[in-house]
């Protein structure tokens, strides 16, 4: 009877730690936001597993004290929101904690440089293009290693499905690789350099745009022909 006693408890226990953890678990989530569920990052990811990771802990575990487990998964998240506030403000920290893409392929070169920065293989490059339906690499222009880990592709022109290789028109490669020169009202020298393009390019192109002033640019970005994209601030800063 005692042992039963005792069963029974332990079972009501459980599921109220976990009934607890689960009502938990959604606020945070809801508070750590859309990026956070995206898992953009491989520091997303790792928040998301630890979080996890406490809460089937506090829930399965009756030895773990069910407030330190509660204390810690909070604490945890906070912190993650104050990195990602972190992040948003300093470019930086986003290079600290998100690290940045890397070019892997160029112009339709290998870059050994990227290869070896990203610690990949030639299998594993292969095998990525693959399951972009990509089977060599002299189809790919431009191949990005996201700081997600995903590869993203830009195919050469020759290459694009059912446009100018099937009606036989001339595949010109693009300029530039579509590239962000402003962010949030400043520029952003590196892509510039990389782009060789300077900074009276973007001063006279704002002006052809009516833009004054670089602060009420929120985005802008070369794309593939030269042309430049702007989007401007809908609010003050």
């Amino acid at each position: 009877m005692i042992s039963d006693a005792i069963e029974n408890m332990d079972f009501w226990e459980m599921l109220l730690r976990t009934t607890f953890a689960f009502i938990i678990l959604m606020i945070l989530a809801r508070l750590m936001g859309k990026k956070q569920i995206s898992q953009l990052t491989f520091f997303h990811y790792v928040t998301g597993i630890t979080i996890g990771s406490i809460a089937a802990e506090i829930s399965a575990q009756s030895e773990t004290p069910f407030l330190n487990g509660a204390v810690a998964m909070i604490w945890w998240a906070i912190l993650t929101v104050l990195v990602n506030l972190l992040t948003v403000k300093s470019k930086k920290a986003r290079i600290l904690f998100d690290d940045q893409p890397t070019i892997i392929i160029h112009r339709g070169k290998i870059s050994e440089q990227g290869m070896k920065k990203a610690r990949l293989t030639l299998n594993d490059l292969n095998m990525m293009l693959r399951e972009q339906s990509i089977f060599t690499v002299t189809d790919v222009n431009y191949a990005i290693l996201e700081t997600n880990g995903q590869l993203s592709v830009m195919k050469k022109a020759a290459q694009e499905a059912a446009t100018r290789k099937d009606v036989k028109a001339p595949g010109n490669e693009p300029k530039y690789i579509p590239t962000e020169i402003i962010s949030d009202g400043k520029l952003i020298k590196e892509n510039l350099t990389e782009l060789k393009l300077t900074e009276e390019w973007v001063y006279e192109q704002l002006k052809k745009n009516g833009v004054g002033k670089l602060e009420q640019v929120y985005y802008a970005e070369i794309l593939a022909d030269g042309h430049l994209h702007i989007d401007l601030r809908t609010e003050k800063k």
